[in-house]
């Protein structure tokens, strides 16, 4: 603990609130020293000598003198490895049963001792020593992974950590592991695995909201995925390979990974990035459909507000033809466990209120926190202590933190029995009118004077019924929260598509909807974390998620304001914040914030407007990258390599990306920009601002005046547009001469769970200039086509 964040924790602790956080971080650290194993003298542990093996369906099990690996090819090409008896299953992570086992695939010796699995996408090899590597079926190795390590007491079965190092090419370059403020590529260095509320004094800093323990491995060899199934705090050091100058060697790139407890397993797919993320799409569940308003503008107000505020935000949002597709915002008693309860005295008529914002094209979104106020005549707490719903010790005490509300208490929703109780108080007690829900604070979060804002480890949890405590629950806790959430708006609203915004989350969360990472830094860095952590996300198996436009409490400058909306119009969530009333922030017009566009000079107004109506006008398109991402895994937002991973150049990009595979967004993410450098992949281009076409691969100096950002069209794109009356129009760009385009449209994909029409289109360049747009059964077109480049 540096001395800065000291003074700040004991100025927190002399404060009537603090000395309640300081008793709350005491009383942790208490219960985790009387509850948690002593650490004793360990030993380590390697697997030893191969001495045996056998045949299982898609592959076996090795077993070697201290150890057993159990590799298993899955009948989509999905590699599972596990050490120490670790199966599959169970998992949060997997969507439903492990998949079956190739048939094809089987276990046969191999040289020196060693054996390997062979099947049509995927070979792994196993040495003697228990060194894996995953290769081609060419025999290419993708990665080679050495022989883990395990400790625990004397060396035996028990395990305290393990760690697992693995080799990688000398070219390769890391993503994924979740929402991360670096990257997206992710530099040298150690990365923890534990979900935090990094709090507003520091909101870039390394782990945020939502990690895991996922890296996406992109080399000129080949693209594979990695997944280490382990909810446990861990943590991932990555170091970038070097390759050789002139005879010198080539120094490969290196990752480690080491977790506090758990199994040790993994999955390993393999292929071009599009099949990658196919794949653990498959794996781990489709991505949910966002129905089409929460693909719009919307809006956060923080802390009590009122209908009239409310009123107040969409009238004015209408005024100046701003548009508004949904409002965030809290509505229960101040200081009260949010979501539940609603204060008759700020909402005397929410169904009524709803019904008139739902006329407007507005919905409401309510947010909820999962800590429950621990006070007697609390009808969520009385209720959940008649279902034994909250989080124990291991002497049968009721664990209880610290949060807004006050003295809180959490529910288990690792307990099957707990999230069907959650549930129903969402078909129960949400008031009418509610088209979402928004999970905040589910990391979890419990503040304290000292150490980490969560419950005690020790906390015991049900964890499906294999019992366990707050080591392992920690990072699926958001996971399972939205798992309760999604049931209980499936039972209210069975003929709607129900979805969840959640901030916390693991592998898997993206069943249930998609990621609000909250506000970061009001400043140029947290700009750029704001696109890491979207690329990274959508990396990670997460395509919907976004970023507070102007961060957090202190108020951005006109210009950084201007050019965070006009990166976060090309981003799957787009969503502005109000201030809370205990934010720094003034307050601004009519209780609504100095965040609102208005606050700015009318040149920025301005400019904000044509950000959002083009953000509007390409509504169908992100209605098509939506079901997309729903069937294929595909991210919305990819990074500019996506198609040409092979392309080293593009890998070292992060300050643009793709949009789709038709649009390549160039954002400004410095001070005083007006001119930018943009890199662009294989083909040809177009200025959509000035029609211009530039050939790829080259590097193009680009006007981006304060007014828009550069954006580029690919040639051949047949993008589906927003015409007149809410007609849907494409939008083609002339295909290069000799070359082809097309594209897909993509309707019936609104809110109830209507059966999507997909259209295919062909672009085919003609002698006259103008390209000839038909269906993929050379049909033609029943869309007004406008032609530009």
């Amino acid at each position: 603990m540096n001395a800065r964040v000291l003074v700040r924790s004991l100025r927190m602790a002399v404060t009537p609130h603090g000395w309640r956080l300081a008793g709350s971080s005491w009383r942790r650290r208490r219960l985790d020293a009387a509850q948690l194993p002593r650490v004793r003298a360990e030993r380590a542990r390697v697997p030893g000598v191969a001495v045996g093996a056998e045949a299982l369906p898609g592959g076996g099990v090795i077993h070697f003198a201290r150890s057993s690996l159990r590799v298993r090819v899955a009948s989509g090409g999905a590699v599972f490895c596990g050490w120490d008896g670790a199966a599959p299953e169970p998992s949060y992570a997997l969507a439903g049963q492990c998949p079956p086992p190739d048939p094809r695939a089987g276990l046969e010796p191999d040289k020196d001792g060693g054996w390997r699995v062979v099947s049509e996408r995927v070979m792994v090899t196993v040495s003697r020593r228990g060194m894996v590597e995953v290769r081609t079926p060419g025999g290419v190795v993708l990665r080679r992974d050495l022989p883990p390590r395990w400790w625990g007491p004397d060396g035996g079965p028990a395990v305290t950590h393990w760690s697992h190092r693995s080799r990688v090419a000398a070219d390769a370059r890391f993503f994924g592991l979740g929402g991360r403020s670096v990257g997206p590529r992710l530099p040298s260095g150690s990365y923890r695995l534990w979900n935090s509320d990094p709090g507003p004094s520091d909101p870039v800093r390394d782990p945020l909201h939502l990690t895991m323990p996922l890296q996406l491995v992109v080399a000129d060899v080949g693209t594979h995925l990695v997944f280490h199934d382990n909810s446990w705090d861990g943590r991932v050091t990555l170091r970038t390979g070097t390759e050789g100058a002139g005879s010198g060697p080539d120094q490969p790139g290196r990752s480690e990974v080491r977790m506090t407890g758990g199994p040790l397993r993994y999955w390993v797919l393999t292929g071009a990035p599009a099949r990658v993320m196919h794949g653990w799409s498959a794996l781990t569940g489709a991505p949910a459909m966002p129905p089409d308003w929460a693909l719009g503008p919307q809006h956060v107000i923080e802390g009590s507000t009122s209908e009239e505020v409310v009123r107040v935000l969409v009238a004015r949002c209408r005024q100046r033809s701003l548009p508004l597709r949904a409002v965030h915002l809290e509505v229960g008693p101040p200081r009260e466990q949010r979501g539940f309860a609603v204060d008759r005295g700020r909402f005397p008529d929410l169904p009524a209120l709803a019904t008139e914002l739902d006329a407007a094209g507005v919905r409401l979104v309510c947010a909820v926190d999962p800590g429950v106020k621990d006070e007697p005549g609390n009808a969520v707490l009385e209720s959940g202590r008649a279902a034994a719903a909250f989080v124990g010790d291991a002497l049968g005490r009721t664990v209880r933190g610290v949060a807004p509300p006050g003295s809180v208490v959490f529910p288990d929703f690792t307990d099957p029995r707990v999230r069907e109780w959650w549930s129903g108080l969402y078909a129960e007690r949400l008031p009418r009118g509610f088209a979402a829900v928004w999970h905040s604070r589910n990391e979890p979060t419990s503040y304290a004077a000292f150490g980490e804002r969560t419950l005690p480890r020790s906390a015991r949890h049900c964890l499906e019924g294999r019992g366990g405590d707050h080591r392992e629950a920690h990072n699926v806790y958001g996971l399972t929260m939205a798992a309760a959430g999604h049931q209980g708006l499936l039972e209210r609203r069975p003929d709607v598509r129900p979805f969840v915004f959640t901030r916390a989350g693991w592998a898997g969360v993206q069943r249930y909807g998609g990621a609000c990472s909250g506000p970061g830094a009001a400043d140029w860095s947290g700009l750029r974390a704001a696109l890491a952590r979207v690329l990274g996300l959508g990396l990670s198996g997460v395509p919907y998620s976004g970023t507070d436009v102007g961060g957090g409490a202190e108020a951005p400058t006109p210009e950084l304001y201007l050019r965070w909306v006009q990166l976060a119009a090309y981003l799957p969530l787009f969503r502005s914040r109000s201030p809370s009333p205990r934010s720094s922030r003034s307050r601004g017009t009519e209780g609504l914030g100095s965040g609102a566009p208005w606050e700015h000079d009318p040149e920025v107004l301005a400019a904000v407007r044509d950000a959002l109506d083009r953000r509007e006008e390409l509504a169908p398109y992100f209605g098509t990258l939506a079901w997309l991402a729903h069937r294929t895994g595909a991210p919305y937002v990819r990074p500019l390599w996506w198609q040409h991973p092979r392309d080293r150049a593009l890998r070292e990009c992060d300050d643009a990306f793709l949009l789709g595979d038709a649009l390549l967004i160039a954002p400004v993410l410095e001070h005083g920009t007006v001119r930018r450098m943009v890199r662009l992949p294989r083909g040809r281009w177009y200025d959509t601002a000035s029609g211009r076409a530039y050939e790829g691969p080259a590097r193009v100096l680009l006007d981006a005046p304060a007014e828009r950002i550069p954006v580029l069209a690919r040639a051949g794109a047949a993008i589906p547009v927003g015409g007149p009356e809410g007609r849907t129009e494409l939008e083609v760009w002339s295909p290069a001469p000799g070359r082809t385009g097309g594209g897909l449209v993509i309707t019936g994909t609104a809110e109830g769970r209507e059966r999507a029409r997909v259209e295919r289109l062909t672009v085919l360049a003609t002698r006259a200039g103008e390209p000839r747009v038909t269906r993929e059964d050379g049909a033609p077109v029943d869309y007004p086509v406008r032609v530009r480049g």
